[in-house]
């Protein structure tokens, strides 16, 4: 099993329309091998109270699926508008990518 992660740190006030673009997206993970499910998690308010956190979390079957999934046609297709939501960020997104080394 992998799982990847994106964390987000989202502006404060900017929560309702971070969660609508996500709601919104055309997902075509369903379509890729290996991919299991998906995810986003809203964490806790910033200390400073700037920010809120935000993580996107797949699990796929096997590394290389992910992989196979970051050079798809459906990858480019899901991050085509990207740029478009700059404001609703505090900074770059921060991916983190998990193997299974115990499970039932």
């Amino acid at each position: 099993m992998f799982v990847a992660m994106n964390r987000f740190r989202v502006n404060k006030g900017q929560e309702e329309a971070f969660e609508a673009v996500w709601r919104n997206r055309d997902s075509q993970l369903s379509e890729l091998e290996g991919f299991k499910t998906f995810h986003l998690l809203k964490g806790p308010e910033a200390e400073n109270g700037e920010t809120v956190l935000y993580a996107s979390h797949t699990i796929w079957e096997t590394k290389d699926n992910f992989i196979a999934w970051t050079k798809s046609e459906q990858f480019r297709n899901a991050h085509k508008n990207a740029g478009t939501s700059k404001g609703l960020y505090a900074g770059p997104p921060q991916f983190e990518g998990f193997e299974s080394v115990v499970g039932d």
